[in-house]
């Protein structure tokens, strides 16, 4: 099967995507999957997006090459440090694309769900730039543990709805989120901040996101005279910064993906985010995708340390790439994440996301030649989670 970079006319990555929706909900993804494209493919939009990046976001972020972690694993490893960007993730990226869209839809208001809390944040912060109202949906359990994040969103003026159903985490409050786009479809933009959802939802975050790889290949090509990185790592939730790190080298087959999934407690521990690992096909949040679910079809609850990845699926662009073999895919535990991030922290004295630190745990599960470049996505830093690592301490 070839692996598709982007999704055919119904939004489909090979067997995975496209639009499963309420009728409901009919009129509000039309409009966008009639007009996303248009729009952001005109000069004017392209214009005051990259202005964005460059003087509020902080674009381009480094590419640094770590040089004691390099030491330790014996090759040569760059942090794309995506935790420097102004909200301190790589969630701003598409936020702002987005708002900007939505902007010339029309639209007043703006709703998002979160989980970690950095795409609330970077909502409410875009949504603050731009006047519009913004409500924030996140689950009971994560605006507990992600407390200073929630606060940062108080603060740029959004209103944080708790979501007290199922699990009380991301997919719920996912849930939440589109039940009140279905009852405002008009005046309303949802600002879906992962690659999953239904079409073209996937494929826009992604264009959004894929500045990331952009700038690698460029900077790389500055540092080592290649554009084209020997392997690219980075951590898997629903999926948006991954996308964003591989999109550009997706079609380069030489250069080795690497995809970090929350393994949770370990993988038959019942306490798992690790979709491809553990889920099958079936239709999740608007789109056909991989996802953890019983026999009879039910989502089954995810765990994970970090509330980002605490999700039951991923994107179906990765499962796509996920069925092609295009993207390896690695089952880390959330005792391997918080090893790696203290790893970092004492190395390189950088303080990453737990969610990064998934993706850093993937070096010390493989080996790779003195003389490879591997890139690891850094996608947010740690702030958030000081609390999460001082309890593990």
């Amino acid at each position: 099967m070839k692996t598709s970079l982007n999704p055919d006319e119904r939004g489909y990555y090979g067997s995975f995507g496209g639009a499963f929706i309420p009728e409901m909900m009919q009129a509000n993804v039309a409009e966008l999957q009639e007009k996303y494209l248009d729009i952001i493919g005109t000069q004017e939009f392209k214009d005051e997006f990259d202005v964005l990046l460059r003087d509020y976001v902080g674009r381009p972020s480094p590419l640094y090459l770590a040089t004691r972690l390099s030491e330790k694993y014996e090759t040569n490893v760059y942090l794309k440090r995506e935790d420097l960007n102004h909200t301190g993730a790589h969630k701003i990226n598409n936020s702002l694309g987005q708002i900007i869209l939505a902007k010339k839809l029309g639209k007043k208001r703006i709703i998002a769900e979160t989980g970690a809390g950095q795409h609330g944040v970077a909502t409410a912060t875009a949504c603050a730039l731009m006047g519009l109202e913004c409500t924030v949906f996140m689950g009971e359990l994560d605006v507990k543990r992600q407390a200073p994040n929630v606060g940062r969103m108080k603060m740029l003026g959004a209103q944080v709805v708790p979501v007290s159903s199922g699990s009380k985490t991301l997919k719920d409050a996912t849930n939440e989120a589109m039940r009140y786009w279905i009852a405002n479809p008009f005046d309303t933009h949802y600002i879906i901040g992962s690659v999953v959802g239904p079409h073209p939802y996937p494929d826009m975050v992604a264009k959004f996101q894929s500045v990331i790889s952009e700038e690698i290949r460029k900077q790389l090509k500055e540092k080592t005279g290649s554009e084209l990185p020997d392997v690219v790592i980075a951590c898997v939730g629903g999926g948006s910064n991954a996308t964003g790190a591989f999109y550009h080298f997706l079609e380069e087959e030489k250069v080795r993906l690497i995809a970090a999934e929350a393994a949770g407690k370990g993988l038959e521990s019942g306490f798992t985010a690790a979709a491809t690992f553990k889920g099958v096909s079936g239709i999740l949040h608007g789109s056909k995708t991989l996802f953890m679910q019983t026999d009879d079809g039910q989502v089954v609850e995810p765990h994970s340390i970090s509330a980002g990845l605490d999700y039951p699926g991923i994107g179906p662009a990765l499962a796509h790439w996920f069925e092609t073999g295009r993207v390896e895919y690695q089952a880390i535990t959330d005792e391997d994440a918080m090893q790696s991030g203290l790893e970092l922290c004492k190395l390189e004295g950088i303080i990453p996301a737990v969610e990064s630190s998934h993706a850093l745990a993937v070096l010390d599960k493989t080996k790779f030649g003195e003389d490879e470049h591997v890139v690891v996505n850094l996608s947010g830093r740690g702030d958030k989670d000081l609390e999460t690592y001082l309890k593990y301490l």
